[in-house]
């Protein structure tokens, strides 16, 4: 039975920004954390850094030293819903919220409260919360620097479980005493945990009725598995279901199906099943992504807890999550993701029925029932990018957190900013104080016109032309960029280097050839060469790092052997060059080498992809994105984030003293430390 549809004109909105973030679309060692083990302790992951003068760059009164800018990978906002369990009387929950987030909400068993999970102490920062059925006397839970995510109340409701990165950065299955403020981490235990070089991630906690159990999902002890057979950059998750009593004892494998993921559980009312759905792991990926929702099918299953024997509760060759049991007159609901006018809520009792009446024409996710199968609880999306003007949490107490703009540039003075306008067109030349307003409109900037001019110089109308990355020139003179087909068009089409007057001045000046695709560039100290990646043409061995001689106009081959070398950048004082390579078949690493092809190192080892590696302005550190931590939720439930990868982390410049400095549900790449500005 449809009984609540979505809007689906949002969603093409998402597709143009998906990219950019994630470089390659379409067996290692575990990362080492730095000093945070105990539980919910206050994290210490300050950044110093110095100036390019050699002196510490002088801070606010406040203590900030600057910014730490970043794009991230996520809906613009999120809001609870509240409605009866046929799509009626559909309001908000939090009328009066400022937050922009609040999301993953569940009924107490007494049905008077709902428990969920809002950023309202800054964007990306998940705390848990309790507020009334009628939106009123909300009472904060747990608030910790960690994600605090997906929390469920204990049938005498004295207890809460919930999932949190509070220890060693991975969720994991936690429990509260609301009365004590007594916390237990159920699942980072010895009799418990994975392997280290596994995802290790454990989700969705649901109480069994008698409150003696808690089931839930874990991706623990499976491998980092890619789509399209595993050739691509983004992970899929395996899962299985298992339970633990709430002191942590007895923990047992409930249901698992080798290459599914087996998620979201929930206890049928006399506690002897368990209700979750089963899915390809490949499926994963298309789950998450709004575009392949279509081509995406899987089933809701249930599960016998005493004995294992299961059942196949549905038929329908649709994309179905979050299966909850919720009355005897409606059997099962789940919740339908597509585009077309099967999207919705579905029951498995009403499977003829339908509302005619659609009170809610918007995107939405996560659905929860009361316990008497009357209300429904749901998450409101908007699917746009970020806003920048929604200020990031900032975990680090000397620097302040804030969204940029994708594959950004500063001056060499540090003032201005470059990056490609939000169609991948043009160069967008800006004031760095200005990049908090909300839109490109609102900044005071230079639009230097790229993708017009070099069609009109090749005289190729027909292939594909994205501005990617741009380079500034050390005396800021010139801005260096790609443009032609990249990501999964590389494959086809051509791209080249070109520069261009920073002061718009000039029309783009090719300096590369345009029988290979070359991109993402990066000036040396001295501006004398660039850096860049090639990729083919097609059959050939011109893969790679290369190095173009500008006044020579030399180009040197610098790595070979490998079709996946990507995003180079020149250390500050040009001795090396930082880059991403993928080492095996799953993998990607950060790597380094001299300007002349010697000395690589590998500065990562995790088993998840770490890439996006950048210098920090004193070429001290490399900051980068990585998935090591794992998924931080079930990767079906997800709509438009690339998790695990990538969380930012950051390093000395030798791989030494590795460890997270933003922590969130979201993706988070191409970070650039700003001193002495605060947006």
């Amino acid at each position: 039975m449809r009984l609540l549809s979505i809007a689906s004109a949002s969603l093409a909105l998402f597709s143009s920004t998906t990219l950019a973030a994630c470089p390659y679309q379409n067996s290692g060692h575990a990362a080492s954390y730095h000093g945070y083990n105990a539980p919910h302790a206050k994290r210490d992951i300050s950044v110093s850094l110095t100036s390019k003068t050699g002196n510490t760059s002088t801070p606010r009164p406040d203590g900030k030293k600057g910014t730490l800018m970043f794009n991230r990978l996520s809906p613009r906002s999120s809001v609870l819903y509240i409605a009866n369990s046929d799509g009626t009387n559909a309001r908000r929950l939090l009328s009066n919220s400022s937050a922009v987030f609040e999301y993953h909400a569940t009924f107490s068993p007494d049905g008077k409260y709902i428990i969920y999970t809002s950023e309202k102490r800054g964007a990306g920062q998940a705390d848990l919360y309790r507020v009334r059925v009628n939106g009123t006397g909300i009472e904060e839970l747990v608030a910790t620097d960690a994600v605090d995510d997906q929390g469920v109340l204990s049938p005498d409701g004295n207890w809460l479980a919930y999932v949190s990165s509070g220890n060693g950065w991975k969720a994991n299955i936690w429990v509260k005493d609301l009365e004590t403020g007594e916390t237990r981490n159920l699942t980072n235990t010895a009799s418990v945990k994975g392997v280290s070089w596994s995802p290790d991630g454990y989700f969705k906690p649901a109480w069994s009725p008698d409150g003696q159990w808690i089931a839930f999902s874990s991706d623990r002890n499976t491998g980092w598995y890619s789509h399209s057979d595993g050739t691509a950059w983004e992970n899929t998750q395996e899962l299985s279901i298992y339970a633990i009593r709430p002191d942590g004892t007895d923990f047992r494998l409930v249901a698992t199906k080798p290459g599914y993921a087996l998620g979201s559980p929930k206890w049928s009312s006399d506690g002897r099943r368990i209700v979750y759905y089963e899915m390809e792991r490949t499926q994963t990926y298309n789950a998450r992504s709004a575009g392949l929702w279509n081509d995406a099918a899987n089933q809701i299953w249930s599960v016998d807890f005493e004995t294992g024997e299961t059942r196949q509760e549905t038929e329908t060759n649709v994309l179905k999550v979050s299966p909850q049991y919720v009355s005897d007159e409606l059997g099962i609901g789940y919740f339908v993701k597509s585009h077309a006018d099967v999207a919705g809520i579905y029951y498995t009792n009403k499977a003829n029925a339908t509302v005619t009446s659609r009170t809610l024409q918007m995107p939405f996710n996560n659905p929860s029932w009361s316990p008497d199968g009357k209300q429904v609880v749901f998450e409101v999306l908007n699917r746009e990018p970020p806003n920048p003007s929604h200020k990031p949490f900032s975990p680090d107490p000397e620097w302040i957190y804030a969204i940029g703009r994708q594959f950004p540039t500063t001056s060499p003075d540090g003032e201005k900013i470059a990056f490609p306008d939000p169609f991948r067109k043009n160069v967008v030349i800006a004031n760095v104080s200005d990049l908090h307003h909300a839109d490109n409109e609102d900044l005071k900037n230079i639009t230097i016109p790229a993708a017009g001019p070099i069609r009109n110089l090749t005289n190729n109308l027909q292939a594909p032309l994205e501005v990617i990355q741009p380079a500034w020139s050390p005396d800021g003179e010139w801005i260096a960029f790609g443009a032609g087909g990249y990501f999964q068009q590389r494959r086809q089409y051509a791209a080249a280097i070109y520069r261009v007057k920073a002061d718009n001045s000039s029309l783009p000046e090719r300096l590369t050839v345009l029988r290979n695709n070359s991109g993402f560039p990066s000036y040396s100290h001295d501006g004398n060469s660039i850096v860049y990646r090639q990729w083919g043409p097609p059959g050939s061995a011109g893969y790679g790092l290369y190095v173009y001689d500008i006044a020579k106009n030399v180009t040197t081959q610098l790595t070979e052997g490998t079709m996946s070398d990507n995003f180079p950048s020149f250390s500050p004082d040009g001795s090396r060059i930082v880059f991403t390579r993928r080492m095996n078949v799953t993998n990607f690493d950060i790597c380094t080498i001299k300007p002349d092809g010697t000395d690589l190192q590998v500065l990562t080892d995790s088993a998840a992809n770490d890439a996006h590696g950048v210098w920090t302005y004193d070429g001290s550190r490399i900051v980068y994105s990585s998935g090591a931590s794992g998924w931080k939720a079930e990767a079906a439930t997800y709509d438009q984030a690339e998790q695990p990868y990538g969380q930012l982390w950051i390093m000395d410049a030798d791989g030494s003293n590795k460890y997270q400095i933003a922590d969130s549900l979201w993706e988070d790449a191409m970070p650039i430390y700003l001193p002495g500005v605060y947006l």
